[in-house]
Parts: C-alpha cells; sequence; structure tokens
C-alpha cells in the first residue's frame, strides 16, 4: 500500500537541562527513547531541532545587569545615551533596559511608532489616520502621545509599554525623556551617543547615524565579549537574548557548530541514518491578529548541518493539474504529476511550474515549524523531530 502520511513534526520531552549537560549523549537518548516508546523508525534525512535556550543553558551563556551596564558605560561614557528603535518586550528588553540604564545618566528612548520592528503594536494606522499623524515624519513627544492616543496598552500582555519602560529607567536613578519617531537621524537632535536597538534593520540604522557623526553601537556589539567573567556572543552580542531572572539574562548560544555535527554523528553511530541537526530560535511567520510577526532572534537558525543549507526546489502540484495535466483524472493524473516530480529540473527558480512554492531557507522554514511545535511555554518538549520534510509525493 502507498504511503499515506507525509512530514511529520514530533516534540521530544526530555530532561530539564541545567548548565554542564552533555546535549550530545541527552539528545539522542532523549530521541530514541521516544522512538522506542511511541514505536516510529529513524530515517535517513530526518531532522533533530534543538531550541536556543537548551544550548545557551547548557553552555552557561549568560551575563548580568551589572555586566551590561559595565559595557555600555565602557563604550559611550556614562553619560546621556539615545536609545532607539527597541521592540516592546518584557522578556526580550526590559532585563537589558535595566542594565542600559544602571551604565548612563540620561536616557533618550525613542520608540517607533504605531508599532516596533516586529510587530508588537500600542498604536494602529487608523489611530494616526483619525488623528492626523504621518508616522514617517512626524515626531512626537511623550506629552503629545498621550494627549493625543491616551494610555494605549498591548493587546495580549495588557502592558502599557511607554510607561512601563519609563519606570524601568527612573528606577535606575536615570532621567528618561521618551520621543516617538521613525527615522533614526531624529535622535541626533538629542544626542550624538545612539545604542540602535533593532534587530533585523540594525546595519542600516548603524550605517545612517554613522554617516552622520555619531557615536553608535548596536545591541550586536553590548556583550560580544567576556565581562567578568561573565558569557558573551562574538556574533550577536545582545540580540537573541531572553530574561532569566530580573538581574540576568541568557545569550544566544555561541560556538555550537560542533555541537551539531557531534549529535549528527552520534545518531550516525547508533542509528546508521544520515541525520541532519540544527539550533533553531523564533521562528518566522507573522499573527494575523496582534500583527506580531514574531523573529525576535537575529536569525531563526545559528547552527545546523550542511544538508540543510539553500532553498526548497518544489514543482506545484496544483500548477500541474490544472494547466499540464487538466485533461487528466484519477491514476493517470496521480502517475502523470510523479513522473514530473522525478524528471523536475535541479534549479526551479524563475519556472512557472514553481510558482507559489515557498521561497525561503530551509532551515528558516524547518525552523518555524520547529518553534510552533515545542512552543514557548510549559509542553517540556526543546528538542523537535521531523521526519519525512525532505520526501515528495513521488516517495513510497
Amino acid at each position: 500500500m502507498s504511503r499515506l502520511v507525509g512530514t511529520v513534526s514530533r516534540g521530544i520531552r526530555c530532561p530539564i537541562i541545567k548548565e554542564g549537560d552533555d546535549l550530545r549523549q541527552i539528545i539522542p537518548d532523549a530521541v530514541l527513547a521516544a522512538a522506542e516508546a511511541d514505536n516510529f523508525s529513524m530515517n535517513d534525512k530526518d531532522v533533530v531541532a534543538i531550541t536556543e535556550s537548551i544550548v545557551a543553558r547548557a553552555q552557561g551563556n549568560y551575563c548580568t545587569v551589572d555586566d551590561i551596564a559595565e559595557d555600555v558605560r565602557n563604550k559611550f561614557g556614562g553619560e546621556d545615551l539615545g536609545v532607539i528603535f527597541p521592540i516592546t518586550s518584557r522578556n526580550r528588553f526590559s532585563v537589558l533596559l535595566t542594565g542600559i540604564a544602571r551604565g548612563c545618566k540620561k536616557i533618550y528612548l525613542m520608540l517607533s511608532y504605531p508599532s516596533d520592528e516586529v510587530g508588537n503594536a500600542f498604536l494602529t494606522l487608523d489611530d494616526l489616520d483619525e488623528k492626523g499623524v504621518n508616522p514617517y515624519s512626524d515626531v512626537l513627544t511623550e506629552k503629545q502621545y498621550y494627549e493625543l492616543f491616551g494610555e494605549p496598552k498591548h493587546e495580549f500582555t495588557g502592558v502599557n509599554y511607554v510607561k512601563f519602560y519609563k519606570e524601568l529607567i527612573n528606577h535606575e536613578n536615570c532621567d528618561c525623556e521618551i520621543i516617538f519617531a521613525n527615522q533614526a537621524k531624529t535622535i541626533l537632535n538629542y544626542t550624538n551617543n545612539v545604542l540602535s536597538c533593532d534587530i533585523h534593520t540594525r546595519m542600516r540604522s548603524k550605517r545612517i547615524l554613522k554617516k552622520e557623526g555619531a557615536n553608535v553601537y548596536g545591541l550586536d556589539d553590548i556583550m560580544t565579549k567576556s565581562i567578568n567573567g561573565s558569557g558573551y556572543n562574538e556574533k550577536y552580542g545582545l540580540l537573541g537574548s531572553n530574561k532569566a531572572t530580573d538581574e540576568k539574562v541568557k545569550l544566544f548560544p555561541r560556538d555550537a557548530q560542533d555541537l551539531v555535527e557531534d549529535i549528527q554523528a552520534e545518531f550516525k553511530k547508533r542509528t546508521g541514518k544520515n541525520v541532519e541537526v540544527m539550533v533553531y530560535g523564533d521562528g518566522a511567520f507573522k499573527d494575523p491578529q496582534g500583527k506580531i510577526w514574531e523573529l525576535a532572534d537575529p536569525v531563526v537558525s545559528p547552527f545546523y548541518t550542511s544538508g540543510l543549507k539553500g532553498t526548497p526546489n518544489e514543482v506545484k502540484i496544483k500548477y500541474l493539474a490544472d494547466n499540464d495535466f487538466k485533461n487528466l483524472k484519477g491514476e493517470e493524473l496521480k502517475e502523470a504529476i510523479i513522473d514530473s516530480i522525478k524528471a523536475k529540473a535541479k534549479d526551479l527558480v524563475g519556472k512557472m511550474v514553481s510558482e507559489g512554492t515557498t521561497p525561503r531557507q530551509l532551515t528558516d522554514l524547518i525552523g518555524s515549524l520547529c518553534d510552533l511545535t515545542s512552543g514557548s511555554g510549559d509542553k517540556g518538549t526543546p528538542f523537535v523531530l521531523v521526519q519525512g520534510y525532505f520526501d515528495n509525493y513521488t516517495n513510497e
């Protein structure tokens, strides 16, 4: 009988991971124990995905608020500082902001509007239209913001982030002036010291500000080296970090290419199968209700084995059915499509037969699937096994 199941994604439960734990053994143990318990087999081109937080926890890649404050003082001198384009997040940014405020005397906090970079909205475009505000050119003070819009709160968290961030800054005996603007150069009307806190647009923001002569760094430039024995990330700095406690953050993992390759080798040794392995963080998908598009990490997957490089090379079955084989039905149509898939070109870029297939990197697609599978709360499945992802309609 023909196979009737395609891609399967399984969250794998495991022990609670702590600093120093050996993921090279824990992950194969957990996946193979799940296979035995649920009566499934490992196959070539299965994908074992590991959430970035588990890797960083095992590495002990943490830093404290005081570490962040010291690095900020070292780079900016400890006086005034423009903090621009942060995302509005208690988990992702609040502890970082505490450290930044502890490292200077005054912050000019410039928030993008009507939403932050990843879609967290405290206003809507309809709100701006109603008040006659142009987000491309208008600069609002905190007073103007409240006069125009009242005290908006985040739809899901119920937090007034303007108030929340100001109170965090003031709690560190740091003065705070809040500005709403969407042009990076606006901050130079207030200070020449700028910390650009955007994620995916950071290179552009820093380029614009450096051209104007600003003393500018990004979150990816803070904590790139150890401070007083702390963790660090030489490539991404504070980007991809998460709150651990009120005084500590877990950084994005580092130096994990050997880890994924060693785990791949361990699966080969224990199962004889060529398994792909990746570390994943936030997936890249947009919530249609809250408009949040999730990707607060600098990349979906910072480390992965070589078989996960590239993009899908797929034909669109419904295109073939509606066009090339529109006069066929049933088994004849099935066989014609199978023959077309088997005969497809190695590179379908620009070909009509691939129109509508997802033009994204494999690691972004699989990482997004894994992020949705593992969740971010209490599921207890920080490893994900994806099977059948590289199969197609021809596989029996």
